[in-house]
């Protein structure tokens, strides 16, 4: 966007042209993206690419200039026929293997599985690293750029973190980490490792470095920019976050944010005795054993926590996710964790309500939520700080695009997710799209 380009993205959130939401719902599949790539005012496509996606039909395109790759975590294990990291990093391996010989993949190089996929592009790689000087996996990155390559890699100080870009013997230092306000003073470590994730990708698209720094020094997780990601709402001398997660592994990542975050504000201020609270989901088809660790990870993390279930139970019976949740949270904490109670309130309104009824001021509250504008919005309700695009009985999509007709899509397929996404976009299956090959897409 700071290029001048007219950008169309796709993501679980929906369809949006040159910063406007054409249409709310997952749309994180080929459909969407065929979508986007049509849309003549669309110069640089950014598109958000699901397993389930790929799974049932493809990237919905030919080639992309650049792949950004963060992680492997294990989520949606057991499903369509996917039981390992291994098949999981195969399945979202194929955004690599369509980066063309002038094109560029953006890599993780801390992540095993995620290393591994170099061996898979045709194009140039991008490192993106927080790994410390010194360690294998930063000597693994240090000598890829001594012999002319590209990486985007955290300097340590005394002053803090700075990351920094290397191409070759050079090294074009970006910003310090505890300045970008979508990391909450280096807090959030995830976002760190996003930041560096995009400035990578920028690079290759070959954004020049103020505008880089630019972006990620005005990129912030509020519920405008990145809707139900880390998004921090001051409610009754409380702060509150809502975020999306619902897996053991962000739950991990979830929870070393808070106990950092709880750290910051016990040295800023004497506080006394604050409480963590969290309200926790997860989907109903995930394993057993997978939600179960959920909840025995967020017992590590949380005073109390509330358990809730989507409304979409996803072939469980109401009651059986959240129970299951509840289980693992309770054998944590009959091991040492640091939760003391947990408490069931099935619906997720209801439930966030439960939580606000028992939050004191300077408690530290984190949702993880399914349906994040309903939850924000009842937190509107409740301070005077207005969130923007939150509302309760929002419709399901826009119409603020003349080049997109959303009219076709339905409640049932906002619902029901990427698997519903040809409902959502009133595709026809099967049916041929044209080639697009003038647009850049990442």
């Amino acid at each position: 966007k700071g290029l001048g380009r007219k950008v169309g993205m796709t993501s679980t959130d929906g369809v949006v042209i040159d910063e406007r939401l054409v249409i709310k719902a997952d749309a994180s599949g080929p459909r969407s993206a065929r979508m986007v790539l049509q849309n003549p005012r669309v110069d640089f496509a950014v598109m958000e690419v699901a397993r389930g996606g790929i799974l049932r039909e493809g990237l919905g395109y030919d080639r992309n200039d650049i792949a950004v790759v963060t992680n492997i975590a294990p989520d949606h294990l057991g499903m369509k026929g996917i039981d390992t990291l291994r098949q999981l990093a195969d399945v979202k391996a194929v955004i690599v293997e369509a980066v063309p010989r002038d094109g560029f993949a953006v890599l993780n190089a801390d992540d095993p599985h995620v290393r591994n996929m170099r061996r898979r592009c045709s194009g140039g790689i991008v490192w993106f690293s927080m790994s410390e000087p010194g360690s294998e996996v930063r000597e693994f990155v240090d000598d890829y750029c001594r012999r002319g390559g590209r990486a985007v890699v955290l300097e340590p100080s005394d002053r803090g973190e700075m990351i920094v870009i290397k191409h070759g013997r050079r090294s074009m230092q970006l910003a310090w980490t505890h300045l970008l306000p979508s990391t909450f003073g280096g807090a959030a470590r995830f976002n760190v490792a996003n930041a560096l994730a995009a400035a990578g990708a920028a690079f290759a698209a070959g954004a020049p470095l103020h505008d880089i720094r630019q972006g990620l020094r005005t990129f912030a997780t509020t519920y405008y920019l990145s809707p139900g990601r880390l998004n921090l709402v001051h409610v009754a001398n409380a702060d509150v976050f809502v975020d999306y997660c619902h897996n053991a592994a962000g739950m991990k990542e979830l929870g070393a944010f808070v106990d950092r975050y709880a750290d910051q504000k016990q040295g800023q201020a004497d506080l006394g005795r604050t409480s963590r609270i969290g309200m926790v989901g997860a989907a109903g088809d995930r394993r057993d054993d997978d939600i179960r660790e959920l909840g025995a990870v967020a017992a590590q993390h949380f005073d109390v926590l509330v358990v809730r279930e989507d409304a979409r139970l996803r072939g469980r019976k109401a009651g059986e996710s959240a129970a299951l949740v509840a289980e693992g949270a309770r054998a944590a904490m009959a091991e040492g964790a640091r939760c003391r109670q947990v408490e069931i309130v099935l619906d997720e309104l209801d439930a966030t309500r439960h939580v606000l009824g028992r939050t004191n001021p300077g408690d530290l509250v984190v949702m993880c939520v399914d349906q994040h504008s309903m939850v924000v919005a009842e937190l509107e309700e409740r301070t005077k700080s207005a969130q923007a695009g939150a509302r309760i009985g929002a419709p399901a999509a826009a119409t603020s695009d003349p080049d997109l007709d959303p009219s076709t899509l339905t409640e049932t397929a906002e619902a029901e997710g990427d698997e519903a996404e040809g409902e959502a976009l009133g595709a026809v299956p099967g049916e041929t799209q044209p080639e697009i090959a003038d647009d850049t897409a990442i």
